[in-house]
């Protein structure tokens, strides 16, 4: 099991300096979204040039343009790119081949999919390398969270790795390492605490016991 930290509401020069607080009790870090509109792929490659011994996954959350989008993601130096589990079949499976030719994975967001079994049945079949359930701000507003839905997809993924994110915090994590999927993604839950590395590395012990 392997955690990831989700950065989202921070620049260049608050992301590096907050890695660099936790840096050695995670395994992944990841450009969220709002960091890739603000300040493009160019967030990814400092990222990386900084950190060249963590991987780095840039949040794109591809829905057009696969291959060109997950090309241009791999040159800034991602190592995982994310892509729609609500995009076209066609753009899952160009995504797949470019992050093959570029030796990149891609992990598919599952976000507002209504048939989460099928849909992930579906694109395990096309090769990704993770499947992740997503409960984003908007709904985590409104106190849900994805712990069921990881049930979910971890019943009928065959191939891909599983992935959860949304709202996970030190008091829910148990509840999620029981579930055991391979990628635990958190973000206000290291990045909002005072002590940022005590979190991350306590999170990290009970992954790694889990």
């Amino acid at each position: 099991m392997e955690l990831q930290l989700a950065l989202d509401l921070v620049n260049i020069p608050e992301a590096l300096a907050l890695v660099k607080e936790v840096e050695e009790h995670i395994d992944i870090v990841e450009i969220g979204t709002p960091v890739v509109i603000n300040e493009g792929l160019r967030a990814v490659k400092e990222m990386k040039e900084a950190f060249p011994n963590l991987k780095v996954l840039a949040d794109l959350k591809i829905m057009d343009a696969a291959g060109y989008e997950v090309m241009k993601a791999s040159e800034a130096g991602a190592d995982i790119i994310t892509i729609l589990g609500q995009a076209e079949d066609m753009s899952i499976k160009g995504a797949v081949e470019e992050a093959k030719k570029q030796g990149k994975q891609i992990l598919v967001d599952m976000i507002a999919v209504k048939d989460l079994a099928g849909r992930a049945k579906e694109v395990d079949e096309m090769g990704v390398d993770y499947i992740c359930v997503h409960t984003g701000y908007d709904l985590q507003a409104v106190g849900k969270n994805s712990f069921d839905d990881l049930k979910t997809i971890k019943s009928v993924v065959k191939n891909a790795k599983t992935a959860i994110a949304g709202g996970i915090k030190m008091d829910t994590l148990a509840e999620v390492v029981e579930v055991n999927p391979d990628l635990v993604i958190v973000g206000g839950g290291i990045a909002n605490q005072d002590d940022k590395k005590a979190a991350a590395e306590k999170m990290q012990q009970m992954i790694k016991q889990g």
